[in-house]
């Protein structure tokens, strides 16, 4: 990859910058700096880079509800995570009662609310094993 100050600031004058998917005058899908992604797609770096990003944003978020993410075992935040991910924050607000148990360290009844949802029923065997992560806060038992 070439470092080219003068090369990069030509490229995005010439193609512009979007950060969402748009079609090119070519009639293909493009984002970033005429990035073709219909014929290119993403390489795994670029995947690795924004699941990481995604992931960094769900703590985030999980951080602005839970003060304390950080005191919590490793599965728990892992299981949290996953499901604020697959969310975003306004649904997962939503499961006042799941939050509320969390704060009071209830994780059974947490694990119940979080599967007594739509979303549950929605994604099928990735709400029980998070479930049974909030249950247990390990891996080995949930597998």
């Amino acid at each position: 990859m070439t470092g080219n100050a003068n090369l990069i600031n030509m490229l995005t004058r010439h193609e512009g910058a979007s950060n969402h998917l748009y079609t090119c005058p070519g009639g293909r899908l493009t984002i970033g700096v005429g990035h073709n992604i219909e014929d290119n797609g993403l390489s795994d770096h670029i995947i690795r880079l924004i699941l990481q990003e995604d992931i960094d944003n769900a703590l985030k978020d999980l951080c602005s509800i839970f003060p304390t993410l950080y005191t919590m075992g490793v599965a728990r935040r892992d299981a949290l995570t996953d499901m604020m991910f697959n969310l975003g924050l306004p649904a997962f607000r939503s499961f006042k009662r799941m939050i509320a148990a969390i704060e009071r360290e209830r994780w059974e009844q947490a694990a119940t609310e979080a599967l007594d949802s739509a979303w549950a029923t929605q994604v099928g065997e990735r709400a029980q094993e998070i479930a049974q992560l909030l249950r247990t806060d390990s891996y080995t038992e949930a597998e």
